[in-house]
């Protein structure tokens, strides 16, 4: 992937090119490197993950800062859901008038910041890592905090929750944001939630390959669930191949086959120069094999499947 990227910007990627390949990052001026990254990925929009528990990004947030329209938030609860004890204690620093316990007066002024970030950053959708021992409901915060504020704050504004399951944070501690591993998800709790919710709209990926099959599956059985993306450790070119198969013969084309997610805005480049070969591959397979059966296929029909595969989908979805 690192490689795939330098290429693609024109860089040499011999094995002593290092310190001239860091001096070239170093010189590029900040908005014209965004924009050749995002063209070299192909893309027109980034989604990214906007956390207000982020001193330095909650900073910026609260500046009313001029916006970049290529790039679209998602408001992200991770600390709300997972650490409500240090989560509460910003909430009560911020003017929001909650307590240790939860009472129903917290989860309303919990659902007010909810609303307060809303009309602030505009996020496209919330979303939320979870750990793979993810339970729901269960009777601890965050099934109280998800049930009492964070669902009926997206049945009345309509944003999708996005539940992305499965990491293990800080596996390593000493290797510090690189620590995090994965672990296979009881995803029991996403069929709970889904069949309990049914006008609330869900999206999910999971971390795990030994839990993409089931999850295709649920998939399959509620129409308030869009399964998208290949996270992390599942973003590599075996794998990104062995789940669009799997989705495709799931799902149809009812999914989105990859998303924009990177911690480093240059892997964007590889992510989708990788998967777009990948999904050229697959679906050659597929259409060949639907041909076959004497499908009459059209370019037409072509496009909107790849349209939808690509984005179209999830943006129909959330709407």
């Amino acid at each position: 992937g690192v490689l795939t990227s330098l290429n693609k910007l024109g860089l040499e990627t011999g094995a002593n090119q290092l310190p001239a390949i860091r001096q070239w990052f170093r010189e590029q001026p900040l908005e014209s490197f965004v924009s050749q990254c995002m063209d070299l990925a192909n893309l027109r929009a980034i989604c990214m993950t906007n956390s207000p528990f982020d001193p330095q990004e909650k900073n910026v947030w609260d500046q009313n800062p001029t916006r970049d329209e290529r790039f679209l938030t998602g408001l992200r609860l991770d600390p709300l859901l997972l650490d409500w004890n240090n989560a509460g204690k910003h909430l009560k620093s911020w003017g929001y008038e909650v307590d240790e316990n939860l009472s129903d007066s917290s989860c309303q002024e919990i659902i007010r910041f909810l609303n307060d970030w809303k009309q602030k950053i505009n996020p496209l959708y919330l979303m939320v890592s979870l750990p793979p021992t993810f339970s729901y409901p269960a009777n601890d915060t965050t099934t109280k905090i998800l049930k009492e504020a964070v669902i009926p704050f997206c049945r009345d504004s309509g944003l999708p929750l996005a539940l992305m399951i499965g990491v293990k944070r800080a596996v390593n501690p000493s290797l510090q944001l690189a620590g995090d591993g994965l672990g296979r998800a009881d995803l029991v709790a996403l069929e709970s939630l889904c069949a309990e919710n049914q006008d609330v709209k869900f999206l999910c990926t999971v971390l795990s390959r030994e839990n993409q099959q089931e999850l295709c599956v649920i998939g399959r059985k509620f129409r308030n669930l869009h399964i998208f993306g290949c996270w992390w450790f599942t973003n590599i070119p075996s794998i990104i191949e062995e789940m669009t198969r799997l989705r495709l013969e799931l799902l149809g084309t009812s999914f989105t086959a990859q998303h924009s997610d990177a911690r480093v805005l240059d892997q964007v480049i590889y992510k989708w120069n990788h998967s777009r070969q990948i999904m050229i591959d697959v679906l050659t397979d597929k259409y060949t094999h639907l041909s076959q059966t004497g499908w009459p296929l059209t370019d037409q029909a072509i496009q909107r499947d790849v349209n939808n595969l690509l984005g179209a989908g999830f943006e129909e979805f959330c709407r």
